[in-house]
């Protein structure tokens, strides 16, 4: 949701329409108009076409810090092979290489903050809150973890995938997010299976997530140990 974003018609966010060139705006209710280039890449998805991705995410520069990572981060992830993976193989929307050249002589608004982004953006991140959270602890000095892991046992047995990861430490941290509800039972017999292996398991709750000065020491504490 972009800052100046304002819901209507009992809750929806209003549809951000482009006019490429020199043609009218949209305008009516529910709609916010914008112009574009005519030479604007675009990409076409059945009936509609839409700015390239790349676009899309510069376009967003009203956005904050972290929000613009989680955005790139989706739109630059890699399906790499894994235990249980799907989707192995498919291509990203866009890369890092090409956000970072559509930014770096760009004089659009928010430029400033879009190459930040750029340098903070990875392509295994699963989820935004993944992408916060690991932007939280590299702008707090701490050193960078790896993404979504595959853990295994010393007998080649898999114990689990970890959100992000010190393998070299054996620590692991967990975000344990709303909708992690479902998958309740199961992941507290993942985290039991690690903690048995030897890992030291932090578990980020939205709670904890909101207290960054603890959440920072939590970790710090774990690297120090």
């Amino acid at each position: 949701m972009l800052e100046d974003d304002v819901p209507v018609d009992g809750g929806t966010l209003p549809v951000h329409v482009s006019t490429r060139g020199t043609g009218p705006l949209v305008r009516t209710v529910g709609v916010k108009g914008h112009r574009i280039s005519a030479d604007t890449p675009c990409i076409r998805k059945g009936a509609m076409t839409a700015v390239h991705p790349s676009i899309a995410w510069a376009q967003s520069a009203s956005l904050g810090l972290l929000d613009l990572v989680a955005l790139g981060d989706y739109l630059c992830r890699v399906h790499r092979p894994g235990f249980g993976r799907k989707l192995v193989g498919t291509a990203p929307w866009t890369t890092v290489e090409e956000l970072g050249a559509l930014v770096s002589n760009s004089r659009r608004v928010g430029i400033g903050r879009l190459r930040e982004a750029v340098t903070l953006i990875r392509e295994d991140s699963w989820s935004p809150r993944e992408s916060m959270l690991r932007c939280r602890i590299v702008l707090a000095g701490l050193p960078e973890p790896l993404l979504n892991q595959d853990v295994f046992d010393q007998h080649g047995r898999f114990l689990g995938c970890v959100d992000l990861a010190y393998p070299s430490l054996k620590i692991a941290i967990e975000y344990q997010g709303r909708l992690h509800h479902a998958s309740y039972a199961a992941d507290v017999e993942r985290i039991a299976a690690l903690r048995a292996a030897g890992w030291t398991v932090i578990e980020v709750t939205d709670a904890l997530y909101r207290r960054p000065d603890e959440l920072i020491a939590r970790i710090q504490d774990a690297l120090r140990a």
